[in-house]
């Protein structure tokens, strides 16, 4: 799968709580999830790499994408497809030279300047716009609201982006409104008694079809 051609991207911890993490996502996968990226800081490198080996499993069995949050160096050993890098984390230019030039890149963005700055980035795959609300995956993270979302919607670029933070099935009408074609969700899946039947749910709101600029 290319990323242009991706639509709904799920965060997940490793699921300590649940103990489910193969099942879980297995089902986000049959679900219609595109990409899953295993974002959980209490982990050790080679606990992500145990973790890792399970997403890579189910990813391939279903045909997308999995990725992996800030660290190029685990990227580059569990041969992850897809990087994701924050504001504060290495600049893509450096991730490049350990990930490889085949890997997908993407960055997270929350003003303006940053969205012109990553539509642009040569270094760049895609990026991410948010957080749209208040969400507690980010604290201390101000939200954008949609209005950012419009802004990103209005510019000219090629570059596929997503629109992150606090997403929901209560809320995506809006965001959609707003101009994006592809969301970034957490807890609108991690915290579901019916993973698959939430992600089925969330991409049958997305739009059917995405522009041709974007695609």
């Amino acid at each position: 799968m290319s990323i242009a051609a991706a639509r709904l991207y799920l965060c997940t911890d490793a699921r300590a709580r649940q103990g489910d993490f193969a099942d879980f996502v297995d089902a986000a996968f049959s679900g219609g999830v595109d990409i899953i990226q295993l974002r959980d800081k209490t982990l050790e490198g080679g606990e992500q790499l145990e973790f890792l080996s399970i997403l890579a499993d189910a990813a391939d069995r279903h045909g997308r994408l999995w990725s992996v949050n800030d660290r190029a160096d685990i990227a580059h050993v569990a041969g992850a497809p897809v990087l994701h890098l924050g504001q504060k984390d290495l600049p893509a230019r450096l991730a490049r030279k350990i990930v490889g030039p085949e890997a997908i890149v993407g960055l997270s963005t929350h003003t303006p300047a940053q969205v012109d700055i990553a539509a642009d980035a040569d270094d760049l795959d895609y990026f991410c716009v948010g957080p749209v609300w208040a969400t507690p995956t980010k604290p201390g993270r101000a939200a954008v609201g949609p209005e950012l979302v419009r802004y990103t919607a209005s510019i000219s670029t090629t570059r596929p982006w997503f629109a992150i933070g606090g997403i929901d099935l209560t809320n995506i009408d809006e965001v959609v409104a707003a101009g994006a074609e592809r969301v970034v969700v957490v807890r609108a899946i991690t915290e579901s008694d019916d993973p698959a039947d939430s992600a089925r749910r969330l991409r049958a709101a997305l739009p059917a079809t995405v522009s041709a600029a974007a695609a």
